[in-house]
């Protein structure tokens, strides 16, 4: 990825030092940074829509860090959380990972640790967006669906034979495979196999 495409990492650090350092940190292995002092801020006008991560530091005056982390998780912002500590507890880690921080790491910061958690928690973040994005189309396609043609999937998802399909809509098998040639078309599947993977979960659902 390059470009406005590429990750961006947001780093949100009181202490403006810490700030810099890390965004030169995190550039040598060519991810992009926001800095940002205020938490408030971060929190009001980060672009929720870009890949990446969150890099947050647990002591800030106003909003803390874990304060700050169970406001992004209400909101339902999905990128990776990362927390820093100058003072971590046993009690403050646990709370941050059952609150979803991806990882919670002590300052000073090892550079090496720190970046093998950024760049694992992009990647994830890349895979559960083309998932979210690959499950939307699904949605979309199987709405393009025909009553009828939604019933004959209900039916081959469940194992159904065409004959037997025919059987119980009362349809001749001809007809059932020009509905099923129909269907493939429309939710762009090239085989059984992955129809069922695509689109069980909603055939399912709608039943």
């Amino acid at each position: 990825m390059s470009g406005p495409l590429s990750p961006l990492i947001h780093l949100i650090d009181d202490d403006l030092a810490v700030r810099e350092s890390l965004a030169l940190l995190i550039g040598t292995v060519g991810l992009r940074t926001q800095t940002w002092g205020d938490p408030q801020a971060f929190l009001d006008q980060f672009d929720r829509a870009s890949i990446g991560a969150i890099v947050l530091d647990v002591r800030m005056p106003g909003i803390g860090g874990l304060a700050l982390l169970d406001a992004l998780v209400g909101q339902g912002v999905d990128q990776p959380v990362i927390m820093l500590t100058g003072h971590g507890t046993v009690e403050m880690c646990r709370r941050a990972f059952k609150a979803g921080a991806a990882e919670f790491l002590e300052k000073p910061v090892d550079d090496e640790q720190l970046l093998e958690a950024l760049q694992q928690a992009v990647r994830r973040h890349v895979d559960s967006r083309e998932r979210t994005q690959a499950d939307q189309a699904a949605r979309e396609r199987y709405q393009q669906l025909s009553e009828r043609e939604r019933e004959v999937l209900g039916f081959i998802v469940a194992g159904l034979t065409n004959k037997e399909i025919a059987r119980a809509l009362a349809l001749s098998p001809r007809t059932v495979e020009t509905h099923r040639a129909n269907l493939f078309a429309k939710l762009e599947c090239d085989s059984l196999a992955q129809l069922i993977r695509r689109y069980a979960g909603l055939v399912e659902a709608a039943g």
